[in-house]
C-alpha cells in the first residue's frame, strides 16, 4: 500500500491528501467524495502522515501501514467504527494482537477502523509503494 502523501489532520474528520506544499502549509484535498480543499499551515495545524504513525505495541511499537495491510489480508470483515466497544477491541485483537491495551484507546481504534474503511476503496491502498518496488525486484 502506498500512503505517501495521505494525511490525518488534527480537528478535521477524515483524511487528507496532499496536493502542494507552500511555504507556510499544504493545500490538501480531502480522500471523500466532495473532494473538499484545505489550506492549513504548519505552525498552527498538526498534520500526522499515515506512512509514519505507529501504536503502542507491549514490547515495540507498531507501524499503522502493518496494520492496515493485516486488516486487509484478514478473512474476518473489518467492523464499523461505530460498532460495541468490546467488539472493535476483540477485533483490533485479532489483527494486532501485540498492542498495548492500556495505551490503545478506544478511540483509537475507531480512527484506524474509520481510515480503513476510507482506504480500502482507494487505489493507493492496493499498489506497492515506489521506494519498495526496486528492493524486492533485486532480490529476485
Amino acid at each position: 500500500m502506498n500512503l505517501h502523501g495521505i494525511v490525518a489532520v488534527s480537528g478535521k474528520p477524515g483524511l487528507w491528501k496532499a496536493l502542494v506544499q507552500n511555504k507556510t502549509g499544504f493545500v490538501l484535498e480531502s480522500l471523500d467524495a466532495q473532494k473538499t480543499k484545505l489550506v492549513v499551515n504548519v505552525s498552527t495545524a498538526k498534520l500526522a502522515a499515515l506512512d509514519e504513525i505507529t501504536i503502542f505495541g507491549t514490547d515495540e511499537d507498531i507501524k499503522l501501514t502493518d496494520v492496515l495491510n493485516t486488516m486487509k489480508a484478514s478473512a474476518t470483515e473489518a467492523p464499523d467504527a461505530k460498532a460495541d466497544g468490546k467488539k472493535l477491541r476483540e477485533y483490533f485483537y485479532e489483527i494486532a494482537p501485540d498492542h498495548d491495551e492500556p495505551r490503545v484507546y478506544s478511540s483509537d481504534i475507531k480512527k484506524v477502523l474509520t481510515w480503513f474503511h476510507i482506504l480500502k476503496e482507494r487505489p493507493e491502498f492496493n499498489e506497492e509503494p515506489a521506494s519498495s518496488a526496486p528492493a524486492e525486484e533485486e532480490v529476485k
